[in-house]
């Protein structure tokens, strides 16, 4: 069976994916950036791996570090073989929030990072895994981007430019990757409960306004959005392509 990775697999939208692509029988490569005191969360997400009979590598790493990256691709490439990975999952969620104006306004440093950690980095790990023939024919990238893409919160400048940043490297990956066999498309799920939400200022705001917008009457969670990502996996799914795909039981719809 083929070996999915997940940039971010510690916890949100990564760790659900992970689980749910083993327990349909994929191995699960991950990378992740945790220190000691989320570790017992990271070895959580590997013993359920595990549990359901299958592989977990994870690579506690700076998923944006060159080096770094090129380590991991040669070592899954070792490991998995040509073809090896049957999709990558790019769910960063590390960046600045703050304004582009005032005392507290986003500095060059803090806008750059952000820009390269949840943006241009998916584009560095698609070009080096197809580059390593670990993505090939039916394979499939997936990014998790946000309503943020296309909306004004405050505070959230920077990460709304990085999803911009995001969606437009998954239309242009969709197109130059198609004649290889291997689909892009990004994932915008609904308020979703996350570590991530919950550093964004207002975010109390945020989850009232949805969970009174859903039809469903609920938030969005990890899990709607990984078992998604299970069923995208599949062959019948192979003209889903170049896409902002939304999970999140009619939430954006609702108004």
């Amino acid at each position: 069976m083929a070996t999915v990775l997940i940039l971010g697999v510690s916890s949100g939208f990564g760790a659900a994916a992970a689980r749910a692509f083993a327990r349909a029988g994929y191995d699960v490569a991950g990378v992740h950036l945790d220190r000691r005191g989320t570790q017992p969360q990271v070895d959580a997400v590997r013993a359920d791996i595990e549990a359901a009979g299958r592989q977990a590598w994870f690579f506690n790493q700076n998923a944006a570090d060159d080096e770094g990256r090129a380590r991991i691709v040669a070592e899954l490439r070792e490991r998995c073989g040509e073809g090896g990975v049957a999709a990558l999952l790019h769910s960063l969620a590390f960046g600045s929030l703050a304004p582009f104006v005032g005392e507290r306004a986003a500095t060059r440093k803090q806008l750059e990072m952000t820009l390269d950690v949840m943006g241009s980095s998916l584009v560095y790990w698609a070009q080096d895994l197809v580059a390593a023939g670990l993505l090939g024919q039916g394979g499939r990238i997936w990014a998790m981007t946000s309503s943020g893409s296309h909306m004004v919160w405050p505070g959230y400048g920077p990460v709304s430019a990085a999803k911009a940043v995001l969606e437009a490297a998954c239309r242009q990956l969709a197109v130059e990757l198609a004649p290889r066999g291997i689909t892009t498309n990004a994932i915008l799920a609904g308020v979703t409960d996350t570590p991530a939400l919950r550093k964004i200022p207002g975010a109390d705001e945020l989850v009232k306004k949805a969970l009174a917008r859903n039809p469903g009457g609920r938030l969005t969670t990890p899990e709607d959005v990984a078992d998604a990502l299970v069923l995208l996996a599949q062959p019948g799914a192979r003209w889903i392509n170049g896409n902002v795909l939304r999970i999140d039981g009619g939430e954006d719809i609702a108004g």
